[in-house]
């Protein structure tokens, strides 16, 4: 696999955890989930086509979307789907970062007009930048309260898909895994009681067990090939694309097997 790096003029750093992440080795995240839904992506992947009504409905517009009441981001009580996602770290309180997964049987301008709305009544502010909106699919970009956030529109099954993501800046910078400004970060720890050696950007790095500190790995923006071995297990290659601003981790679990890698931020 190729390496692809941007703007690296010099090897990027390792920065200790200053608090204990044994949170890492415990699952660094509890993910929790409104309305019982226990694997939301999956559910939201499924959503179903809207029934004849709210297709004919769609088709002329004549919802007025509404937000459903009691939710910490707006969904429009009308959707086939929703699920809320949240990343907390230990001993924070506050989510470190906020998903909303969505179906909605109307036109996606009708959405997007609710979004924008909505958004608004909570302080967001939409930035123009890197906007897009098209017959079928929407991106915008908003500064919330907390920290960046990012919205994105599609049509799946006669619905508009909502993604709402949001960040929030202050948790981030508690649990030390803020990104430097214009650059992203690598969380690399090990949970298990063998030796665990990561290979990236041209550097090696080793956690001898679960018993040493997590790592912070800050890289510039791009894809960048990495290879994981494990003592006692076969050694992992993958790739790992990495955009400004976010956080990923990369955890060997207590068993010795490389979970899947998840964004922290």
């Amino acid at each position: 696999m190729t390496m692809v790096r941007h703007r690296t003029k010099a090897p990027a750093r390792w920065r200790l955890f200053a608090c204990g992440l044994f949170l890492l080795a415990n699952s660094p995240i509890a993910a929790r989930a409104d309305d019982g839904i226990v694997d939301v992506v999956q559910a939201y992947r499924g959503c179903i086509a809207p029934s004849p009504l709210a297709r004919i409905k769609a088709a002329i517009g004549w919802q007025k979307l509404t937000p459903k009441p009691g939710k910490d981001m707006p969904v429009p009580a009308e959707s086939s789907f929703s699920g809320f996602n949240t990343t907390v770290t230990y001993g924070i309180k506050e989510p470190l970062r906020s998903t909303l997964e969505a179906c909605v049987p109307a036109k996606l301008g009708n959405v997007l007009a609710f979004y924008r709305t909505e958004l608004g009544k909570l302080g967001w502010q939409e930035k123009p930048d890197g906007a897009v909106v098209a017959a079928d699919h929407a991106q915008l970009a908003f500064a919330s309260p907390q920290g960046p956030a990012l919205l994105k529109l599609g049509r799946k099954n006669g619905n508009t898909s909502v993604n709402l993501v949001a960040k929030n800046s202050d948790v981030a910078t508690k649990s030390n895994i803020m990104p430097e400004p214009g650059e992203a970060a690598l969380v690399f720890a090990n949970s298990s009681d063998n030796e665990a050696v990561l290979t990236i950007d041209k550097q090696t790095i080793t956690i001898a067990d679960s018993q040493q500190h997590a790592l912070r790995l800050d890289l510039p923006p791009g894809v960048y090939s990495y290879e994981l071995r494990v003592a006692g297990h076969p050694a992992r290659a993958d790739t790992l694309t990495i955009a400004a601003e976010d956080t990923w981790e990369l955890t060997v679990g207590p068993d010795g097997n490389v979970q899947s890698l998840f964004q922290l931020y």
